[in-house]
Formats: structure tokens, C-alpha cells, sequence
């Protein structure tokens, strides 16, 4: 999360507020809002709390409209319900919340199922508050495998984690979190991932494992999972070494068992030992909650699993928080019971062709080169052909924000940093009408845009606000 700090000074003068907000205060309502930077001396009345709160939130923009967030912005009625009966249950406590728990452990022997694992009994693994602890964890597992393996040379010498460029932030934390270097393959040309034989040429004896991402957050495309372990299968040969995979994947690995019921990413290739993915991207949950999972206890150290008893019972927990919601896991179970494989397969083949459609009428506006179109995860990226001068991508994310769209413009990172992009991400709830809107606003928009000058936006970074 960001760090906040408080402000230089704070502005602590009277604000006026409607006077009816007050109308129930039993000292005669109010006509000031209360302080912003400390407590207030009292308390309010909840109405009046609420429409403080509730009126401030309406500058946030329409999560709906938000075309960057990878995250679930819609749910049906009654999973709204079933959340709003767990979320005082504290999923730690298991003891407590046995049935939580059992819904939490079918959740995970269902993904494993999912994933292929060899033996789905034997398979281990855990919710999380998102794909970012759950890439932590299997990061753990991982290092503390190869420090086991290596006893007589750690921690002399230092690991290493190999990934390309593109990996989601989370990753780049975990090797400064704990001390691991960070390999990354560089991007080149058009290929915008992990190169297979770059990353084995990366490794050596200190290497604690390659990280290959089903579906990159910069342009929505699958890297090669069973390419780079077929690379690393031969590198084995050749020096001895045995270096495992995790796949990430966040968004990808709850849409290719869907949609590419033939694409070879998970247990099915013995060297992935670990798989991790986003309940609350096409998990179809709200956030918070994320998997983990391993292939079986032998991926998943002993010594890393905590057994704690003061909440009640023997209580084992992997897990970088230790309190927290069971709404969403309790969510999840809901998703999983509710569509099953095949209205999963619906909800995901009908995101991917709203996503293929969206990418296609973009291209014939004329001015857009497509990166991306789509057709793995329901994301495409896109980028001004050479011949416009007038404005770039950062112009277009900013002018089309005014209309109530964010849509993410960034640079891509090294060899590459030439190369500026748009993003779009389709999502459960985001229909074909309203990637018709879209169109028709930009198309609206080129007019103007063609008639600038140059490009307008000079702070890129604060034009959208977004960073990978």
C-alpha cells in the first residue's frame, strides 16, 4: 500500500457544511464540518458521519469505467449478502470459524483439481489478500529450498531470482524484502516477456527458482511456461542443476484452464512447483484474497508453517498477515459453487470476445497500432501509429479521463523505453456496449487531438497516475 504522510500544515479552518446533515446533533446541529488532520473533540451522529464520508468519495472516479484495474468491480446481489454476513469473521481463527475454514481448504483442493495437480489430495496451499502475498510466500519457499539445499555455502553466498522485466512490482519487492538478487530478462523488439533461453542463461547455483508470468500486466500475453521449463529441462542436463518454477499467475490462471484447456502452464509439467493466483481479478471477487499453492508438502518447507494454539485448537499458517476478512474467501466458494467450470468458461469466453471486439474497432479509428488484441487474457495494448505527430498516448489517457474513462498510458522498461502504450482491461461487467462508448468518445476526441500542435502532456508520470 502507499506510504502516507500527514500534511505540511494543516489547513484547520471552518467549513461550512448543509445545515440539515446536523439536523439530528442534540446540541442543536451543525453548521461547521469537523476537523480533517485530528479527532474531533465529540462525537456525531451516524447520518451525519456517513454523508460527510459519502459526499467526499464522490471524486473518486467510476470503478466501473476504470479500464486499468485488473480488479473485480462487479458481483452479484447475493454475493453482496453472504460478504456482508462474514465480514466481522476473522479468517485466522479457525477454531472459531470452522466452516469458514472448511469453505477456505475447499477453495484450495478445488484450484489444485483445476491446476492438475498430479495428486490434488497431496497438493498444499492458502489463501491470501491478493496475488502479491501470495508471490511473497512462494518467493519464501523457494530461497529457504535452495538455502536447505546449499547449508554448506548459505549465507555466504547470495540467491537469485530470475523473471523478466515485465513482472508485476510485487516480485522486485520480494528480492529487496529478503535479500535476493533480481535477474530480470530485458524486453527486445516486439517481444514484450520472458525469453526462455535468456532466463536459463541467468542461472546458476545460486538461483532459487524462475518465475514465468501467465499474463503479463503490460500487455495481457501469456509467457511460454512450458517452453521455459523444456529450457531449463535441458539446462539440468547440462550442469546438474535443478531449478524450479512459479508461475504467476494472477490473472491468467483463472482464465486459461478455461479457454486454453490445451496450453501446458501448470502441475502438468513436473518442474512448476508453485502457482499463484488473483481471487479478486478473474477470480471474480471483490479484493482482497489470493491463492497460493504448492505441488505437494515437499515445495512448501516445514519450518515456514507457524502452528499457533491461543485462538483455540493446533492452528498451522503460512501467511506474511495473520488477521483478516474471511468475506472474500467465503466469496470465492460462493464463485466457484455459482458457475462451476462451465459458467466460469462463459463468463471468460465472453470478457475475451468483448476484449478482441474492443481491440479491433480501436485499430479502425486508424490512428492506433495494436500491440496486443486480446486474445489470451481479455487485454489488449495499443500505441499511435509513426505518422501521428500531433499527440501521443499520455494526451489521449488524459483527455479521456474528462470523460469519465481511465485508461492507464506508461513507458515500457529497458530496451524498450521508446515505446509508450495504452492498456485496456475487460473485465466481468465491462460490456460490449459500454467498449462501444469508448470508441465513439476517443473517435470523437481524434479531431481534436490531430489539431494540437504537439503533444501537450509534459508530466508523463502525473498523466495517469499509474505505474507498473
Amino acid at each position: 500500500m502507499p506510504l502516507h504522510t500527514g500534511p505540511e500544515k494543516p489547513d484547520e479552518r471552518p467549513r461550512a457544511v448543509n445545515p440539515f446533515y446536523g439536523e439530528a446533533n442534540p446540541v442543536g446541529g451543525m453548521t461547521e464540518a469537523p476537523p480533517q488532520h485530528r479527532l474531533p473533540d465529540g462525537p456525531l451522529p451516524p447520518a451525519t458521519a456517513y454523508q460527510l464520508v459519502h459526499d467526499e468519495l464522490l471524486l473518486d472516479g467510476n470503478s466501473r469505467l476504470n479500464l486499468a484495474t485488473f480488479v473485480t468491480t462487479w458481483m452479484e446481489p447475493q454475493a453482496d449478502v453472504l460478504m456482508a454476513e462474514c465480514r466481522d469473521k476473522n479468517m485466522i481463527d479457525k477454531d472459531e470459524y470452522p466452516r469458514t475454514a472448511e469453505l477456505e481448504r475447499r477453495c484450495v483442493a478445488m484450484l489444485a483439481d483445476l491446476w492438475n495437480a498430479p495428486d490434488p489430495s497431496a497438493a498444499v496451499g492458502c489463501s491470501t489478500t491478493g496475488s502479491s502475498e501470495a508471490c511473497m510466500l512462494a518467493g519464501m519457499a523457494l530461497k529457504r529450498r535452495w538455502a536447505k539445499r546449499n547449508a554448506d555455502r548459505y549465507p555466504g553466498a547470495r540467491p537469485n531470482l530470475v523473471m523478466g522485466i515485465n513482472v508485476q512490482v510485487c516480485w522486485e519487492k520480494f528480492c529487496t524484502f529478503w535479500e535476493v538478487e533480481a535477474r530480470q530478462v530485458p524486453m527486445e523488439g516486439d517481444r514484450f516477456h520472458l525469453d526462455p533461453q535468456a532466463a536459463a542463461e541467468l542461472c546458476d547455483e545460486n538461483t532459487i527458482g524462475v518465475v514465468g508470468i501467465l499474463g503479463s500486466t503490460f500487455d495481457g500475453s501469456y509467457e511460454p511456461i512450458a517452453e521455459l521449463c523444456a529450457v531449463l529441462d535441458e539446462f539440468q542436463e547440462r550442469t546438474g542443476l535443478d531449478i524450479p518454477v512459479h508461475v504467476d499467475g494472477a490473472s491468467g490462471a483463472m482464465v486459461a484452464p478455461f479457454l486454453d484447456e490445451d496450453l501446458l502452464w501448470d502441475f502438468r509439467l513436473p518442474r512448476v512447483a508453485s502457482i499463484n493466483t488473483s481471487g479478486h481479478k478473474y477470480g471474480l471477487v471483490y479484493p482482497g484474497v489470493g491463492w497460493a499453492l504448492w505441488r505437494s508438502a515437499a515445495e512448501l518447507p516445514e519450518e515456514l508453517v507457524f502452528r499457533v494454539n491461543y485462538l483455540g485448537g493446533n492452528m498451522p499458517t503460512f501467511a506474511l498477515n495473520f488477521s483478516r476478512p474471511g468475506a472474500q474467501v467465503v466469496a470465492q466458494y460462493y464463485t466457484f459453487l455459482r458457475l462451476g467450470r462451465e459458467g466460469f468458461r462463459a463468463v471468460q469466453q465472453a470478457t475475451r470476445d468483448v476484449a478482441v471486439g474492443f481491440a479491433d474497432r480501436v485499430e479502425k479509428l486508424g490512428d492506433f497500432r495494436l500491440l496486443t488484441r486480446g486474445g489470451q487474457l481479455p487485454v489488449f495494448a495499443f500505441t499511435t501509429t509513426t505518422d501521428v505527430t500531433a499527440y501521443d498516448v499520455f494526451d489521449v489517457s488524459r483527455r479521456m479521463r474528462e470523460r469519465g474513462w481511465l485508461v492507464p498510458a506508461y513507458t515500457f522498461p529497458a530496451n524498450r523505453e521508446d515505446l509508450s502504450a495504452l492498456r485496456i482491461v475487460c473485465r466481468n461487467g465491462f460490456s460490449s456496449d459500454l467498449a462501444e462508448l469508448f470508441v465513439e468518445d476517443l473517435g470523437r476526441l481524434l479531431p481534436e487531438l490531430r489539431r494540437q500542435p504537439n503533444p501537450l502532456t509534459h508530466d508523463k508520470g502525473a498523466a495517469t497516475g499509474f505505474h507498473h
